[in-house]
């Protein structure tokens, strides 16, 4: 088989063939996603933050609140994900695309407050779930702008683990067993039992409507995944590679790839969410579980996962870069 570009840089470098394992492939994927190649990282992380009005049907045992003090806690600069962006000097950015407030929290781009219960009526209008995903968009164009070359998405809002199983059950079939989990609810059985009867129950009520994934998207799922779905997908037109966080963003994943199969192209995993459906979310956005680098047992959302992605990954660019290639080692030995 021939070597691409990307094999080739990372196959000149002055060590035994693939002993960084996932490492050289997660900047090969880099790589093949730019343009050209490029030795410097200008990144950017996107939380987009919105409540749910499935909450209202059970399925979490947490106060809707959390959504909004969180993401003001991000703002702030004092949440997981404020602090991990901080230590990768990573511009962060919370994107305000539904949270149940009066006023916005960061970047306002506020649909309405929160979705509508799914249970009862489709998530968002057509309307709604457009004004998201344009928002998703929107985001990755300004970023563009900006010289930006890599993105990396989180997420937050009381509830998303919910409308992520439910789009993901819609869209593959999954079973609900095996990819509903406890979400922000450890030792709630009860709970997640409530979940998978609930979307078992609103998938099949919406079944006709849902010929697309934007169709599953309105009916099931959250703003947050609406915008993450359509800045995926604008990533892919501005040559923009991005990365990956847990579920929520993988759920995302599967469904741009439904709407576009090069979308996948663009995407970097990261870590391997203890949410049960990661994997299969991983497998519908065409990535294999497997070149998942970071096994961590996290589970926390926001872009975590990804900004920990970053390091690794900006590690890696900087070796290839900087160090000996096995040719200089070989020549300098011959003196």
């Amino acid at each position: 088989m021939l070597m691409d570009e990307a094999q080739r840089l990372t196959a000149r470098m002055a060590v035994p063939p693939g002993s960084l394992g996932l490492l050289e492939k997660q900047v090969q994927r880099l790589f093949r996603a730019w343009p050209k190649i490029e030795w410097e990282l200008r990144p950017h992380h996107f939380v987009f933050a919105a409540d749910n009005g499935i909450v209202a049907a059970g399925v979490v045992g947490q106060d809707q609140d959390i959504t909004y003090l969180q993401a003001r806690n991000m703002v702030e600069g004092r949440a997981a994900i404020s602090c991990f962006c901080q230590v990768q000097g990573m511009p962060l950015s919370v994107v305000d695309v539904g949270i149940k407030s009066e006023e916005a929290v960061g970047i306002d781009r506020k649909v309405a407050k929160g979705t509508e219960n799914f249970l009862e009526s489709p998530a968002m209008s057509e309307r709604n779930f457009w004004r998201a995903y344009d928002a998703g968009a929107e985001m990755v164009q300004l970023a563009a702008k900006d010289g930006c070359n890599l993105l990396s998405f989180g997420e937050m809002g009381i509830g998303n683990t919910t409308t992520s199983a439910a789009v993901l059950h819609a869209l593959t079939g999954a079973d609900l067993e095996s990819i509903t989990g406890c979400g922000a609810n450890p030792g709630h059985p009860e709970i997640v039992l409530r979940k998978r009867e609930v979307i078992a129950a609103a998938t099949q009520r919406y079944r006709p409507l849902m010929k697309t994934p934007q169709d599953i998207l309105r009916c099931l799922g959250g703003f947050d995944l609406a915008a993450l779905c359509g800045a995926m997908l604008a990533c892919k037109e501005a040559r923009i590679p991005f990365l990956l966080d847990g579920f929520i963003t993988a759920v995302a994943l599967a469904c741009a790839a439904k709407i576009d199969p090069d979308v996948t192209r663009m995407a970097i995993p990261t870590h391997l969410s203890q949410e049960p459906g990661t994997a299969a979310a991983l497998r519908a956005g065409g990535i294999n579980p497997d070149e998942v680098p970071i096994h961590a047992e996290m589970c926390l959302g926001e872009g975590t996962g990804a900004v920990l992605g970053y390091a690794l990954l900006r590690t890696m660019l900087y070796t290839v870069h900087h160090m000996k290639t096995m040719e200089e080692l070989v020549r300098v030995s011959q003196g």
